[in-house]
Protein backbone atom coordinates (compact mmCIF):
# COMPACT_ATOMS: atom_id res chain seq x y z
CA UNK A 1 0.00 0.00 0.00
CA UNK A 2 1.35 3.43 -0.95
CA UNK A 3 2.19 5.63 2.02
CA UNK A 4 1.62 9.38 1.83
CA UNK A 5 4.78 11.44 2.11
CA UNK A 6 4.31 14.76 3.90
CA UNK A 7 7.63 15.51 5.63
CA UNK A 8 10.65 15.67 3.32
CA UNK A 9 14.29 16.50 3.97
CA UNK A 10 16.53 17.77 1.17
CA UNK A 11 20.23 17.21 1.85
CA UNK A 12 22.01 19.84 -0.21
CA UNK A 13 21.21 23.49 -0.86
CA UNK A 14 22.58 23.88 -4.39
CA UNK A 15 20.53 24.96 -7.39
CA UNK A 16 18.76 21.66 -8.10
CA UNK A 17 18.30 20.73 -4.44
CA UNK A 18 16.72 24.11 -3.72
CA UNK A 19 14.56 23.98 -6.86
CA UNK A 20 13.32 20.48 -6.02
CA UNK A 21 12.58 21.62 -2.47
CA UNK A 22 10.46 24.39 -3.98
CA UNK A 23 8.65 21.80 -6.13
CA UNK A 24 7.82 19.83 -2.99
CA UNK A 25 6.78 22.92 -1.06
CA UNK A 26 4.53 24.06 -3.89
CA UNK A 27 3.01 20.57 -3.86
CA UNK A 28 2.00 21.11 -0.22
CA UNK A 29 4.80 19.18 1.51
CA UNK A 30 6.70 20.29 4.62
CA UNK A 31 10.35 20.57 3.59
CA UNK A 32 13.58 20.98 5.54
CA UNK A 33 16.74 21.77 3.60
CA UNK A 34 20.13 20.90 5.05
CA UNK A 35 22.79 23.40 3.99
CA UNK A 36 26.49 22.92 4.74
CA UNK A 37 26.97 26.66 5.32
CA UNK A 38 25.00 28.04 8.30
CA UNK A 39 24.53 31.41 6.56
CA UNK A 40 22.78 29.72 3.62
CA UNK A 41 20.50 27.82 6.00
CA UNK A 42 19.71 31.05 7.87
CA UNK A 43 18.82 32.89 4.68
CA UNK A 44 16.50 30.10 3.52
CA UNK A 45 14.89 29.83 6.95
CA UNK A 46 14.50 33.54 7.70
CA UNK A 47 14.17 35.18 4.28
CA UNK A 48 12.91 32.25 2.15
CA UNK A 49 15.66 32.83 -0.38
CA UNK A 50 18.87 31.13 -1.48
CA UNK A 51 20.71 33.98 -3.15
CA UNK A 52 23.90 31.92 -3.57
CA UNK A 53 22.25 29.64 -6.13
CA UNK A 54 18.80 30.91 -7.10
CA UNK A 55 18.76 34.69 -6.64
CA UNK A 56 15.38 36.43 -6.93
CA UNK A 57 13.47 33.19 -6.34
CA UNK A 58 11.09 33.30 -3.38
CA UNK A 59 10.76 29.96 -1.63
CA UNK A 60 7.47 28.68 -0.15
CA UNK A 61 6.66 29.25 3.52
CA UNK A 62 6.59 25.46 3.97
CA UNK A 63 10.38 25.33 3.47
CA UNK A 64 12.77 25.74 6.39
CA UNK A 65 16.49 25.01 6.68
CA UNK A 66 19.25 24.05 9.09
CA UNK A 67 22.98 23.31 9.04
CA UNK A 68 22.48 20.43 11.52
CA UNK A 69 21.94 17.15 9.61
CA UNK A 70 20.45 15.36 12.64
CA UNK A 71 17.88 18.08 13.07
CA UNK A 72 17.14 18.11 9.35
CA UNK A 73 16.55 14.35 9.20
CA UNK A 74 14.42 14.01 12.33
CA UNK A 75 11.04 12.57 11.33
CA UNK A 76 11.64 12.66 7.58
CA UNK A 77 9.44 10.34 5.51
CA UNK A 78 11.54 10.94 2.41
CA UNK A 79 15.14 12.10 2.10
CA UNK A 80 16.30 13.82 -1.08
CA UNK A 81 20.03 13.46 -1.77
CA UNK A 82 20.99 16.62 -3.65
CA UNK A 83 24.79 16.53 -3.74
CA UNK A 84 27.17 16.03 -6.70
CA UNK A 85 27.65 12.45 -7.87
CA UNK A 86 31.35 12.24 -6.99
CA UNK A 87 30.78 13.44 -3.41
CA UNK A 88 27.67 11.35 -2.73
CA UNK A 89 29.56 8.48 -1.08
CA UNK A 90 31.47 10.74 1.33
CA UNK A 91 28.41 12.78 2.27
CA UNK A 92 26.12 9.80 2.66
CA UNK A 93 28.67 8.04 4.87
CA UNK A 94 28.39 10.99 7.26
CA UNK A 95 24.58 10.90 7.23
CA UNK A 96 23.86 7.16 7.11
CA UNK A 97 23.46 6.73 10.87
CA UNK A 98 20.93 9.58 10.97
CA UNK A 99 18.63 8.37 8.18
CA UNK A 100 15.17 7.21 9.32
CA UNK A 101 15.10 3.48 8.57
CA UNK A 102 11.83 3.56 6.64
CA UNK A 103 12.39 6.80 4.69
CA UNK A 104 12.28 6.74 0.91
CA UNK A 105 15.66 7.88 -0.40
CA UNK A 106 15.46 10.10 -3.48
CA UNK A 107 18.53 10.62 -5.66
CA UNK A 108 18.99 13.81 -7.69
CA UNK A 109 22.64 13.04 -8.56
CA UNK A 110 23.48 12.12 -12.16
CA UNK A 111 26.73 10.31 -12.77
CA UNK A 112 28.79 7.13 -12.53
CA UNK A 113 31.18 6.97 -9.58
CA UNK A 114 34.87 7.15 -10.34
CA UNK A 115 36.75 4.03 -9.28
CA UNK A 116 33.81 1.77 -8.43
CA UNK A 117 31.89 2.56 -11.67
CA UNK A 118 28.66 2.33 -9.71
CA UNK A 119 25.47 4.17 -10.51
CA UNK A 120 24.18 6.53 -7.82
CA UNK A 121 21.43 4.19 -6.63
CA UNK A 122 24.05 1.46 -6.17
CA UNK A 123 26.17 3.79 -4.05
CA UNK A 124 23.12 4.69 -1.95
CA UNK A 125 22.11 1.05 -1.45
CA UNK A 126 25.65 0.19 -0.35
CA UNK A 127 26.22 3.05 2.08
CA UNK A 128 22.70 3.40 3.49
CA UNK A 129 22.25 -0.39 3.58
CA UNK A 130 18.78 -0.30 2.10
CA UNK A 131 16.97 -2.37 -0.48
CA UNK A 132 16.84 -1.11 -4.08
CA UNK A 133 13.09 -0.64 -3.73
CA UNK A 134 13.62 2.10 -1.14
CA UNK A 135 15.53 4.31 -3.62
CA UNK A 136 13.84 6.61 -6.14
CA UNK A 137 15.89 8.19 -8.94
CA UNK A 138 14.86 11.54 -10.45
CA UNK A 139 15.76 12.21 -14.07
CA UNK A 140 14.56 14.22 -17.06
CA UNK A 141 14.87 17.71 -18.57
CA UNK A 142 15.16 19.54 -15.25
CA UNK A 143 17.16 22.76 -15.53
CA UNK A 144 16.96 24.12 -11.99
CA UNK A 145 16.39 27.81 -12.73
CA UNK A 146 13.49 27.20 -15.11
CA UNK A 147 11.77 24.91 -12.60
CA UNK A 148 12.36 27.38 -9.77
CA UNK A 149 10.65 30.02 -11.93
CA UNK A 150 7.62 27.74 -12.21
CA UNK A 151 8.01 27.04 -15.90
CA UNK A 152 6.26 23.79 -16.96
CA UNK A 153 8.48 20.71 -16.84
CA UNK A 154 8.24 16.95 -16.51
CA UNK A 155 10.47 14.35 -14.87
CA UNK A 156 10.80 10.61 -14.42
CA UNK A 157 10.79 8.99 -10.99
CA UNK A 158 12.34 5.54 -11.31
CA UNK A 159 12.16 2.85 -8.63
CA UNK A 160 11.94 -0.93 -8.61
CA UNK A 161 9.11 -0.55 -6.05
CA UNK A 162 6.39 1.22 -8.01
CA UNK A 163 4.51 2.23 -4.83
CA UNK A 164 7.50 4.23 -3.63
CA UNK A 165 7.82 5.92 -7.02
CA UNK A 166 4.11 6.78 -6.84
CA UNK A 167 4.52 8.18 -3.32
CA UNK A 168 7.20 10.62 -4.50
CA UNK A 169 5.13 11.34 -7.61
CA UNK A 170 2.22 12.39 -5.42
CA UNK A 171 4.51 14.42 -3.15
CA UNK A 172 6.07 16.40 -6.02
CA UNK A 173 3.17 16.89 -8.44
CA UNK A 174 2.06 20.51 -8.72
CA UNK A 175 0.76 23.03 -11.24
CA UNK A 176 4.07 23.30 -13.13
CA UNK A 177 5.91 20.04 -12.37
CA UNK A 178 4.59 16.79 -13.85
CA UNK A 179 6.42 13.63 -12.68
CA UNK A 180 6.00 10.26 -14.38
CA UNK A 181 6.92 6.89 -12.85
CA UNK A 182 9.17 4.20 -14.30
CA UNK A 183 10.67 0.96 -12.97
CA UNK A 184 13.76 1.10 -15.21
CA UNK A 185 16.25 2.54 -12.73
CA UNK A 186 19.27 1.47 -14.80
CA UNK A 187 18.09 3.22 -17.95
CA UNK A 188 17.07 6.42 -16.16
CA UNK A 189 20.39 6.66 -14.33
CA UNK A 190 22.48 5.96 -17.42
CA UNK A 191 20.53 8.56 -19.39
CA UNK A 192 21.11 11.14 -16.66
CA UNK A 193 24.82 10.39 -16.44
CA UNK A 194 25.61 10.12 -20.15
CA UNK A 195 23.74 13.26 -21.21
CA UNK A 196 26.18 15.39 -19.20
CA UNK A 197 29.05 14.07 -21.32
CA UNK A 198 27.19 14.63 -24.59
CA UNK A 199 26.31 18.17 -23.46
CA UNK A 200 30.03 18.85 -23.03
CA UNK A 201 30.58 17.85 -26.66
CA UNK A 202 27.72 20.07 -27.85
CA UNK A 203 29.17 22.98 -25.91
CA UNK A 204 32.58 22.37 -27.46
CA UNK A 205 31.00 22.36 -30.92
CA UNK A 206 29.34 25.70 -30.19
CA UNK A 207 32.63 27.08 -28.87
CA UNK A 208 34.30 26.05 -32.13
CA UNK A 209 31.68 28.04 -34.06
CA UNK A 210 29.83 25.00 -35.40
CA UNK A 211 26.08 25.06 -35.97
CA UNK A 212 22.83 23.19 -35.51
CA UNK A 213 23.68 20.27 -37.80
CA UNK A 214 26.72 19.41 -35.70
CA UNK A 215 24.86 19.72 -32.41
CA UNK A 216 21.96 17.60 -33.70
CA UNK A 217 24.46 14.96 -34.88
CA UNK A 218 26.16 14.87 -31.48
CA UNK A 219 22.83 14.60 -29.65
CA UNK A 220 21.62 11.78 -31.88
CA UNK A 221 24.87 9.82 -31.91
CA UNK A 222 25.19 10.45 -28.18
CA UNK A 223 21.77 8.89 -27.74
CA UNK A 224 23.02 5.86 -29.68
CA UNK A 225 25.99 5.59 -27.30
CA UNK A 226 23.89 5.66 -24.15
CA UNK A 227 21.40 3.21 -25.64
CA UNK A 228 24.21 0.74 -26.44
CA UNK A 229 25.52 0.99 -22.89
CA UNK A 230 22.01 0.64 -21.51
CA UNK A 231 21.31 -2.45 -23.60
CA UNK A 232 24.45 -4.09 -22.24
CA UNK A 233 23.32 -3.40 -18.67
CA UNK A 234 19.73 -4.56 -19.18
CA UNK A 235 17.95 -1.20 -19.51
CA UNK A 236 14.66 -0.85 -21.37
CA UNK A 237 15.37 0.72 -24.82
CA UNK A 238 12.15 2.76 -24.55
CA UNK A 239 13.60 4.65 -21.58
CA UNK A 240 16.09 6.39 -23.87
CA UNK A 241 13.26 7.62 -26.10
CA UNK A 242 11.61 9.25 -23.10
CA UNK A 243 12.23 12.08 -20.65
CA UNK A 244 15.33 10.51 -19.08
CA UNK A 245 16.89 10.00 -22.51
CA UNK A 246 15.91 12.31 -25.36
CA UNK A 247 14.23 14.81 -23.05
CA UNK A 248 17.24 15.33 -20.79
CA UNK A 249 19.62 15.30 -23.74
CA UNK A 250 17.79 18.06 -25.62
CA UNK A 251 17.57 20.34 -22.58
CA UNK A 252 21.11 19.83 -21.35
CA UNK A 253 22.74 19.98 -24.78
CA UNK A 254 20.85 23.06 -25.96
CA UNK A 255 20.38 25.43 -23.05
CA UNK A 256 22.84 28.10 -21.88
CA UNK A 257 21.57 27.28 -18.38
CA UNK A 258 23.28 23.88 -18.64
CA UNK A 259 26.58 23.93 -16.77
CA UNK A 260 27.92 21.05 -18.87
CA UNK A 261 27.13 22.80 -22.15
CA UNK A 262 28.59 26.14 -21.07
CA UNK A 263 31.69 24.45 -19.63
CA UNK A 264 32.21 22.62 -22.92
CA UNK A 265 31.77 25.88 -24.82
CA UNK A 266 34.64 27.42 -22.88
CA UNK A 267 36.86 24.46 -23.76
CA UNK A 268 35.82 24.76 -27.40
CA UNK A 269 36.86 28.41 -27.40
CA UNK A 270 40.34 27.35 -26.38
CA UNK A 271 40.28 27.69 -22.60
CA UNK A 272 42.10 25.08 -20.55
CA UNK A 273 40.29 22.98 -17.97
CA UNK A 274 41.84 25.17 -15.26
CA UNK A 275 40.69 28.39 -16.96
CA UNK A 276 37.16 27.05 -17.38
CA UNK A 277 37.14 26.05 -13.71
CA UNK A 278 38.27 29.49 -12.64
CA UNK A 279 35.57 31.12 -14.78
CA UNK A 280 32.86 29.00 -13.13
CA UNK A 281 34.03 29.68 -9.58
CA UNK A 282 35.56 26.23 -9.23
CA UNK A 283 32.27 24.46 -9.97
CA UNK A 284 33.05 21.39 -12.07
CA UNK A 285 30.50 20.27 -14.63
CA UNK A 286 29.43 16.69 -13.84
CA UNK A 287 30.36 15.51 -17.34
CA UNK A 288 34.02 16.40 -16.83
CA UNK A 289 34.38 13.66 -14.23
CA UNK A 290 31.70 11.30 -15.49
CA UNK A 291 33.25 11.04 -18.95
CA UNK A 292 36.13 9.13 -17.35
CA UNK A 293 34.02 6.70 -15.32
CA UNK A 294 31.51 6.12 -18.14
CA UNK A 295 34.36 5.54 -20.59
CA UNK A 296 35.90 2.98 -18.25
CA UNK A 297 32.57 1.25 -17.73
CA UNK A 298 32.05 1.08 -21.49
CA UNK A 299 35.55 -0.32 -22.07
CA UNK A 300 34.96 -3.00 -19.43
CA UNK A 301 31.72 -4.00 -21.14
CA UNK A 302 33.06 -3.80 -24.70
CA UNK A 303 30.67 -0.96 -25.66
CA UNK A 304 31.75 1.55 -28.33
CA UNK A 305 31.27 5.14 -27.03
CA UNK A 306 33.43 7.38 -29.26
CA UNK A 307 32.01 10.74 -28.15
CA UNK A 308 32.51 9.84 -24.50
CA UNK A 309 36.05 8.71 -25.27
CA UNK A 310 36.75 11.97 -27.09
CA UNK A 311 35.46 14.05 -24.16
CA UNK A 312 37.72 12.14 -21.76
CA UNK A 313 40.73 12.79 -23.93
CA UNK A 314 39.95 16.50 -24.31
CA UNK A 315 39.30 17.01 -20.60
CA UNK A 316 42.01 14.79 -19.14
CA UNK A 317 44.65 14.09 -21.79
CA UNK A 318 45.03 17.56 -23.29
CA UNK A 319 43.68 16.70 -26.75
CA UNK A 320 42.60 19.78 -28.75
CA UNK A 321 38.80 19.80 -29.34
CA UNK A 322 39.43 20.36 -33.08
CA UNK A 323 41.54 17.23 -33.27
CA UNK A 324 38.94 15.25 -31.33
CA UNK A 325 36.24 16.37 -33.77
CA UNK A 326 38.35 15.41 -36.78
CA UNK A 327 38.97 11.98 -35.29
CA UNK A 328 35.23 11.44 -34.74
CA UNK A 329 34.50 12.34 -38.37
CA UNK A 330 37.35 10.17 -39.63
CA UNK A 331 36.18 6.97 -37.93
CA UNK A 332 35.50 3.96 -40.16
CA UNK A 333 32.21 4.03 -42.05
CA UNK A 334 29.42 1.86 -40.64
CA UNK A 335 25.70 1.19 -40.67
CA UNK A 336 23.74 3.68 -38.52
CA UNK A 337 22.43 1.01 -36.12
CA UNK A 338 25.57 -1.08 -35.81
Amino acid sequence: MMAEVQRVTVLGAGSWGTAFAKVLGDAGRDVTIWARRPEVAAEIRDRHRNSSYLPDIELPERITATADPARALDGAQAVVLAVPSQTLRTNLSEWSGLLPSDAILVSLAKGVELGTLKRMSEVIAEIARVDDGQIVVVSGPNLAKEIALGQPAAAVLACTDHDNAKAIQQASFNQYFRPYTNTDVVGCELGGACKNVIALSCGMAAGLGLGANTVATLITRGLAEMARLGAKLGADPLTFAGLAGVGDLVATCSSPLSRNRTFGERLGRGETLEQALAATGGQVAEGVKSCTSIRELALNLGVDMPITDAMHRVCHEGVDPRHAGAELLGRSQKHEWS
